[in-house]
């Protein structure tokens, strides 16, 4: 039973992924229905054909011996029984003899007087018994019929026979009636049949093979060109954009390969072209972080002089040091932000691995967003295990993503509660952030994680982030081999969920947490 299992899993597997096992066994399938529907059609037709000779043959025989047997028993009935049975043992001798078209044959002959059946004349014993009643009937009633019966041969074994009876006018008086049957076996006929048939069936199967085995190869001359090109397309999507088709010839194929070859290298100019302005980018952006860090510091140390010295100016200047302060600071952090996002680009970024309590942190991260929190209005729930999660992370950059999911929860929650979430399992840890606020839309989800995307730009920042806290959070979560996820939906708020590894290094399969709430009101109902 297993190894049933396991070959009908690699039917199964072969079926999914080879094409020309499918289009093999398509056509085998369509060609033998066909051979099968034209072989039977074909056979019958030969097998009533072959019968229609047999019977006609058989009859006109039947007819010639009706025609002799009436010349040979004029005046039986003046005879005695003695003479009577001469007469009919020597008819039916003499039409053996005479033979006929119709093949190997046997004959009866019937004398009737009256109520009274003599004797049947047989030229082999155990026919007359097997004469079907309906024949005989027939034949008495003074017609000539034909039937086919099972009539049993010198050893008893019963064989298709065709039967012909006929009675013999004028060979008795009024008073008697005389029958003539000839049975004819089909022996030959069968033979001939059952040569029919396996010549039939030998030919259909070669011919289902033959066609099954032309639709393969004609698949195999299509799909091993398709297959090539699936393979550079492979190859091309792996980085190796040097890789081509080979063109041969002139047909369809040819013009598929060329085509082919012009996308990919119109893909490679593209990309070599992205790559220098992504490249061209990098290093603007990392250059221009770099040059503005010492102006910015000049600055920033002149406005920390006027800031404190602000007591000091008239109420107006006293203000704008105030706002040229927190305009720097806010500068400043976005300087920040984008060296790191450079140093991503750069691919320089590296974790500083340590086991680290998440429960422990993600209270860190709540006790330092609490102020914010009660500007805008917002409770801030906690639910953790009881017991500690520790996992092997760069606890910095994972303060730093849970700060910025609070943040923007704390942004766009609407003054209502906001719901942290840790919960872990053997190999994987995860927070959720769940608002209550405005929500997002499917499009909107996509694009959460682009850098400076805003849902609403007319909208005012209140929190005063540089537009790359979720841009570097996902990328701190991917440099931990880690999950950073979003759900969203208008008017039910949001939720971020991150899901780390417990072990560094190791692969997610499941988070412990969904990223859908379990419990999502309805459309109009507020909490």
């Amino acid at each position: 039973r297993i190894r049933t299992r396991r070959l009908a899993a690699h039917a199964v597997s072969a079926w999914r992924s080879s094409l020309h096992v499918r289009i093999g066994a398509i056509t085998m399938v369509v060609a033998g229905t066909v051979v099968v529907i034209v072989s039977l059609v074909l056979f019958s037709q030969i097998r009533t054909q072959l019968l229609s000779v047999k019977q006609q043959a058989a009859i006109d025989q039947t007819q010639a011996g009706v025609v002799y047997a009436q010349t040979e028993v004029v005046g039986i009935a003046a005879g005695d029984a003695a003479s009577v049975r001469a007469t009919l043992d020597r008819t039916v001798q003499q039409l053996l003899t005479r033979g006929g078209s119709a093949g190997d044959f046997d004959v009866v002959m019937v004398y009737r007087t009256g109520d009274t059946e003599r004797p049947p004349v047989v030229s082999r014993p155990g026919i007359y018994p097997a004469l079907p009643g309906a024949l005989r009937a027939g034949v008495e009633g003074g017609g000539q019929y034909a039937q086919y019966a099972m009539v049993p041969n010198d050893s008893g074994v019963p064989r298709p026979t065709l039967l012909v009876g006929s009675p013999v006018p004028g060979g008795a008086s009024s008073a008697g009636q005389l029958e003539l049957y000839y049975a004819f076996p089909l022996d030959q006929e069968g033979e001939t049949l059952s040569l029919i048939r396996t010549t039939v069936a030998i030919s259909g199967i070669a011919l289902t093979l033959f066609v099954a085995g032309i639709g393969v190869l004609v698949t195999r001359l299509v799909v091993d060109p398709v297959r090539r090109a699936a393979g550079t397309a492979q190859r091309l999507a792996d980085g190796q954009l040097e890789e081509r088709m080979t063109v041969r010839g002139e047909d369809d194929l040819a013009r598929l390969a060329t085509s082919f070859n012009a996308m990919a290298d119109s893909l490679q100019r593209q990309i070599t072209q992205l790559e220098g302005l992504s490249q061209l980018q990098q290093r603007f952006t990392s250059d221009v972080s770099h040059e503005l860090r010492t102006p910015l510091t000049t600055v920033q140390m002149a406005a920390d002089v006027l800031h404190e010295s602000r007591g000091d100016f008239p109420p107006h200047v006293a203000r704008s040091a105030e706002l040229l302060h927190e305009e720097l600071d806010r500068f400043e952090r976005l300087l920040s932000d984008l060296l790191e996002i450079s140093r991503y680009d750069a691919g320089a970024a590296v974790l500083d691995w340590e086991p680290a309590d998440l429960g422990a942190l993600v209270g860190r991260v709540v006790d330092g967003m609490s102020s914010l929190a009660t500007r805008h209005g917002c409770e801030l729930r906690v639910t953790c295990p009881p017991g500690p999660v520790v996992a092997e992370v760069d606890a910095r950059r994972v303060e730093r993503i849970l700060r910025n999911l609070v943040g923007n929860a704390v942004e766009h929650g609407a003054g209502r509660p906001i719901e942290v979430t840790l919960a872990a399992n053997r190999t994987a840890a995860a927070v959720t952030v769940r608002d209550h606020g405005v929500g997002l839309t499917s499009a909107e989800a996509q694009h959460v994680f682009d850098r400076f995307w805003r849902a609403d730009p007319s909208r005012v920042r209140t929190v005063g982030g540089s537009g790359l806290g979720l841009s570097i959070s996902l990328e701190d979560a991917r440099l931990h081999g880690g999950w950073l996820q979003v759900w969203g939906q208008p008017g039910l708020g949001a939720q971020f969920r991150l899901t780390l590894p417990v072990t560094a290094g190791t692969d997610l399969t499941s988070s412990p947490l969904p990223l859908r709430p379990t419990i999502v009101r309805r459309p109009g109902v507020r909490p």
